[in-house]
């Protein structure tokens, strides 16, 4: 027992999703009278796209994924995986509750015409077109890719940081694909992103790893 507690210590990080999860959905079952709508031009000419639910739902493979995968290869990448998704989730949930929000960006979908509409009704019935900005998926998306890309146990797989890069890709273009974000909540997910980037990583410590990747290639 003592010989799993200090090889698998560090699970007690994620205790923290039993404070998200049940924050997240009480914020989804209350009722705010007045909440800001987010709604662009930008998004008027997005088209609906019923075929973006599977990366969309991918989502939840990705993010549990790399955080498996770290916890199991490499303690130091798991905090820094954690500490981005973990505080910056904190941060969208206390922006959810002083800036109620939300998007009048879904359309009528019929079920019944395939799997992936049916897919798509489904998430409608279970999730509100409140609590947006930012988006969640997009923020979780880059950091697990920034988790991949700073990875020295990924270093050597190149084909491993192109499938996280086109994946994070598909995942951001399906929020607005699906009507589920505007692209205000993108850009909104990309700056706390890119703060939290610097928190988590450093700029600096970005560029070591980049030098010692080149030096190797070279």
């Amino acid at each position: 027992m003592k010989k799993l507690l200090k090889k698998y210590g560090h699970a007690w990080v994620m205790g923290y999703i039993f404070l998200y999860l049940p924050w997240f959905f009480w914020l989804e079952g209350v009722e705010v009278d007045d909440y800001t709508i987010l709604h662009t031009a930008m998004d008027d000419f997005i088209p609906f796209n019923e075929y973006f639910i599977i990366p969309y739902l991918l989502w939840f493979v990705y993010v549990a994924g790399a955080v498996l995968y770290f916890f199991f290869t490499n303690k130091q990448d798991y905090y820094r995986l954690c500490g981005f998704l973990f505080v910056g989730m904190t941060i969208c949930m206390i922006i959810f509750m002083v800036f109620p929000n939300g998007t009048d960006l879904r359309v009528a979908v019929d079920p019944e015409k395939n799997l992936c509409s049916r897919l798509v009704a489904m998430i409608h019935a279970a999730d509100t077109s409140t609590n947006v900005f930012p988006s969640i998926h997009v923020y979780n998306s880059l950091g697990v890719h920034a988790a991949v890309l700073n990875s020295e146990t990924l270093r050597e797989k190149p084909w491993v940081r192109q499938s996280s890069f086109i994946l994070m890709v598909s995942i951001c273009l399906s929020t607005v694909f699906l009507k589920q974000h505007s692209v205000v909540d993108v850009i909104g997910a990309i700056i706390l992103a890119y703060v939290m980037y610097a928190l988590c990583y450093g700029f600096e410590f970005a560029e070591v790893r980049r030098t010692a990747e080149n030096n190797v290639i070279g």
